[in-house]
């Protein structure tokens, strides 16, 4: 199936001006075209169409995810609301007090990559020892790479992918261009330079392998 998905702006990777109207052609998995949308409706007349507010950018990558969910709790939403409170819970003394299972590491996990879907992150770094938190990552879509030393002043690792970082590019997961996988997200901003004020919170889709597997409702 044909899905052609369209916002106000493009911008296909780091260094690419925004493409007013553009848009990004899926075939399966995959991108097949990129370019204005008014050329690719008019080549692809029976593709389905979904258009975004916003700016459509390749997807975000997010550093150390073991560190936020393998260290890090999340409570569940609203059941251990008035126990835990919503914020995420991390060190030593406050996870001792949970008494972690990996079933309980597992279901954590897999509300902490709902939130990096909800930022349009499609890919993270980190090294998985925990075997429910590594199938719940797998099963979530996002692509899993090594990870990399630090450089020096690197804040530490944060659901914001653009944490740290001096622009949206920077954060950038590959580029937007014909036989790549398609993994992309749109965000409720005029352009990169608001993007960056507004934050990843601002993502109203996110999209891995052709599947829309987050839709700000």
């Amino acid at each position: 199936m044909l899905t052609l998905h369209t916002a106000e702006h493009l911008v296909t990777g780091p260094g690419s001006a925004p493409v007013p109207g553009g848009a990004v052609l899926v075939e399966g998995d995959r991108i097949a075209r990129v370019g204005p949308y008014a050329d690719l409706a008019a080549a692809y007349p029976h593709a389905r169409c979904r258009r975004w507010p916003g700016v459509l950018t390749p997807g975000l990558l997010v550093r150390g995810a073991d560190e936020l969910l393998e260290r890090t709790y999340y409570p569940d939403d609203p059941y251990e609301v008035a126990e835990l409170g919503t914020e995420p819970v991390n060190g030593d003394a406050a996870l001792a007090g949970l008494k972690m299972t990996e079933a309980r590491w597992g279901h954590s996990a897999r509300r902490g990559t709902q939130k990096l879907l909800a930022r349009g992150v499609t890919a993270l770094t980190g090294r998985f020892t925990i075997g429910a938190v590594r199938t719940a990552v797998v099963r979530s879509g996002l692509t899993i790479l090594p990870p990399a030393a630090a450089a020096p002043g690197t804040p530490p690792p944060s659901l914001d992918p653009f944490a740290g970082r001096g622009s949206v590019e920077e954060a950038f997961h590959g580029v937007l261009e014909p036989g790549v996988p398609a993994r992309f997200a749109v965000f409720a901003a005029a352009d990169p330079a608001e993007l960056l004020e507004r934050g990843a919170t601002s993502c109203v889709a996110t999209v891995i392998g052709g599947r829309l597997l987050h839709r700000r409702r």
